[in-house]
């Protein structure tokens, strides 16, 4: 099944999603960098991350509901509404890690939240991918079923 919000093909979701993973993951890096060497700037860029992170998955999840919205019953569409659970919980849990370092004037705030964020995104990711290789949403028709095997030596 294509999905219904794309660009020339190219479903929107997964164009969007890199950017706030990234962001969170080196948000992780930047608070176990803050635990083993300190530093101001490392707490800087944990809250930036972070702040970074929740602007893009919230603009991430607007394909991402459009394209759930239309996906047909079934097993796929199970999996997608824990895949959006679970990135709603994900970005709760930055989006307190972020407004409790708003309030601290060195930014600095919790690993554990931080890399509870972390271990729920890659849940999330786990099943987006369910989604994508096992179910085939997302993937048209005719790349399913393509001949996928390397050619003949």
């Amino acid at each position: 099944m294509s999905t219904t919000a794309s660009l020339k093909g190219h479903p929107i979701h997964a164009m969007l999603v890199p950017l706030p993973i990234g962001l969170w993951i080196f948000a992780l890096v930047a608070d176990v960098m803050t635990h083993l060497r300190g530093g101001q700037g490392w707490r800087t860029a944990a809250f930036y991350c972070l702040g970074g992170g929740v602007v893009g998955a919230l603009l991430a999840a607007i394909p991402g509901l459009i394209d759930l919205a239309t996906m047909a019953p079934g097993k796929s569409r199970r999996i997608g509404i824990w895949h959006m659970a679970m990135n709603l919980l994900a970005v709760l849990v930055f989006s307190v890690d972020f407004l409790t370092r708003f309030g601290n004037p060195d930014h600095s705030g919790m690993l554990r939240l931080t890399a509870l964020g972390v271990v729920l995104i890659g849940i999330s990711g786990w099943l987006g991918g369910e989604m994508v290789y096992v179910g085939g949403v997302g993937v048209a028709p005719a790349a399913r079923t393509a001949d996928t095997r390397p050619p003949a030596v």
